[in-house]
């Protein structure tokens, strides 16, 4: 039985886990739609993965009502496994097991599991069926996951850091296999530690602190609520006070400044960079290492959670 648009996929309500003194999740509330890619971010310890723990029934919460596809984690385990399936933050397989071995493993827990091949070709993987995990490469350990994950053909699927350690080619290959994953109607619940990845794969982001929600939206929803400055920045060995004076009198433009040679303009209109470009062109300005820049997911999460390194 799928998930209807009147049913979301998970539906938490006052979420509470504590650890001893230390409340790791602190009456969270949060709903995720059928078919979407959700994401959970936020600062080492802010309750990332004892949340995800939560919802897979891995751990039982303290207090607060969770419901993953309708079910109770802990009340309905059994029926909810059939269902769901996850990869772990830390997980690793025997070394000397092979690719085809453990996915024939994995596939038995479920009733009708996907067909092994048909996922290693999906995956990328069709030529490491008898390799052993321990001659795996990072990226291709990591697309096992996805495949072990996705092998009981769950309706919802968990990631926990998914991409963490892995170089930017194969993180960018992981993306588009979890946009897969979502473009064939499953659901993706997500927790990673990089902006970008929150910023591009993810319809929707929780930031979490302190077990707390501090922020819940799509990610240019997000953006656009922190209402930072966009900046344009160009280098000009010859550029008169009247052009500074006219780039100030833009009404898109909010301030210019200049330091060691380059000029900076601010700006908060989309479109503001183009009436600047356009006035250095007509001043017949000579122009040269021209950068743009605009806030993103990681500005709002910097804003929100502070800079502060943490354990």
């Amino acid at each position: 039985m799928g998930v209807s648009e009147a049913q979301p996929a998970v539906q938490v309500e006052g979420l509470r886990k504590s650890y001893g003194t230390t409340r790791a999740v602190d009456g969270i509330s949060f709903q995720v739609a059928g078919g979407e890619i959700f994401g959970i971010v936020g600062p080492n310890g802010a309750g990332k993965t004892t949340t995800i723990e939560c919802l897979e029934g891995l751990r039982a919460p303290d207090g607060g009502a969770v419901r993953v596809l309708g079910l109770d984690p802990q009340a309905d385990g059994i029926a909810l496994r059939e269902r769901i399936g996850a990869q772990l933050q830390q997980s690793a397989l025997p070394a000397r097991m092979r690719v085809g071995e453990a996915l024939a493993l994995f596939g038995s827990f479920y009733a009708k599991p996907l067909a092994p091949r048909q996922l290693l070709e999906e995956m990328g993987l069709t030529d490491r069926f008898r390799v052993a995990w321990s001659q795996l490469s990072g990226g291709q350990k990591q697309r096992l996951a996805i495949a072990l994950a996705l092998v009981g053909d769950p309706e919802l699927v968990f990631f926990d850091e998914l991409t963490s350690g892995l170089d930017p080619q194969a993180r960018h290959a992981t993306w588009d296999l979890v946009r897969g994953v979502r473009d064939r109607g499953r659901t993706v619940v997500l927790t990673t530690h990089f902006m970008e990845e929150a910023e591009r794969l993810c319809d929707r982001v929780m930031i979490i602190d302190h077990g707390h929600v501090v922020a819940l939206d799509t990610p240019a929803a997000l953006i656009r609520g922190l209402g930072a400055e966009r900046r344009v920045a160009f280098a000009s060995d010859r550029l008169d006070d009247g052009v500074l004076a006219a780039l100030r009198a833009l009404p898109e433009v909010r301030r210019v400044d200049c330091s060691d040679g380059r000029v900076f303009v601010y700006g908060e209109s989309d479109r503001f960079m183009a009436p600047v470009l356009g006035l250095l062109e007509a001043s017949s300005v000579a122009f040269h290492d021209l950068r743009t820049e605009q806030p993103d997911l990681e500005a709002v999460f910097l804003a929100l959670t502070g800079r502060e390194m943490r354990e």
